[in-house]
């Protein structure tokens, strides 16, 4: 497993997505994720799996101090006792002192966003959230926090596939080294329809998903968090370190149609593109 160093913390380039991992099949899954190398989890109050990634790591055995953990909180609790109350359950869940990482999982317009980050801050001097950060905003939002605002931000959680355009975001992150943390990465198994990554799949002896975490590792402040959940896929999702794109190969991928957005709900913010 290779890394980012971002803000000096390094964090492993592949996580294991856990949403709808849950019972003892997805606990199964993100144990086997961990004794197959993977460092990296992530999962959020509203997976309703937190449990089962705490036991996971229990009986895998792994030290807890090698696994970047990641957990969010839902837009809907984000207000500042709220935010404290939750954050300590998803502790008691996880069974662990601290998270790597704690995100708002969501922008809620309706929430004072300071009163927030009061308790997102609160958690992290206590130690409970080593960084903290937010998911799905938009440039415009992501802006305000980091700049009016000048919240400690270290991460951004967005959807990023080779069919959707992040680009002004991922500038704005490398800009500011912040972490660009890609759900979806695998565009919901579209990736492996495409003609072009089945192309560069042959060309390389890769599969369309291994071609795909390797464009998108290989862009600056970029890590992917693919779900699996079978040792086929959990073992094809890190096999991306024996070879590299060329020039030519990468850019074919950033000119693909970049317009499909797959993750959209009704209390989603105004998006960028």
């Amino acid at each position: 497993m290779q890394f980012k160093t971002i803000q000096g913390v390094e964090v492993p380039e592949i996580g294991l997505g856990t949403n709808r991992l849950i019972g003892r099949e997805g606990e199964n899954a993100i144990k086997l994720a961990l004794n197959l190398g993977y460092r990296h989890i992530d999962t959020a109050q509203s997976y309703k799996n937190e449990r089962e990634v705490g036991e996971a790591m229990k009986r895998s055995h792994v030290d807890r101090e090698e696994i970047f953990l990641t957990t969010k909180i839902w837009h809907t609790h984000l207000e500042k006792e709220n935010v404290l109350k939750v954050a300590e359950n998803s502790l008691r869940e996880l069974d662990t002192p601290y998270v790597d990482l704690l995100l708002i999982h969501w922008p809620n317009p309706d929430v004072d966003i300071e009163k927030t980050l009061e308790a997102f801050l609160s958690l992290r001097d206590q130690g409970k959230a080593l960084n903290i950060g937010v998911a799905n905003f938009p440039l415009k939002m992501l802006k305000e926090l980091n700049e009016e605002l000048a919240a400690p931000i270290f991460c951004n959680q967005v959807e990023y596939h080779p069919f959707l355009s992040q680009f002004d975001l991922l500038d704005y992150t490398a800009e500011h080294d912040l972490l660009f943390t890609a759900y979806s990465p695998l565009a919901q198994a579209k990736v492996m329809e495409e003609p072009l990554l089945k192309e560069l799949g042959e060309k390389y002896g890769k599969s369309p998903s291994q071609i795909t975490l390797r464009w998108l590792i290989e862009q600056e402040q970029v890590v992917a968090i693919p779900k699996a959940s079978s040792e086929e896929h959990l073992r094809k999702n890190i096999d991306v370190y024996d070879f590299a794109l060329e020039d030519d190969d990468f850019y074919a991928i950033d000119d693909l149609d970049k317009s499909t957005r797959l993750i959209d709900p009704d209390f989603a913010p105004e998006w960028d593109n």
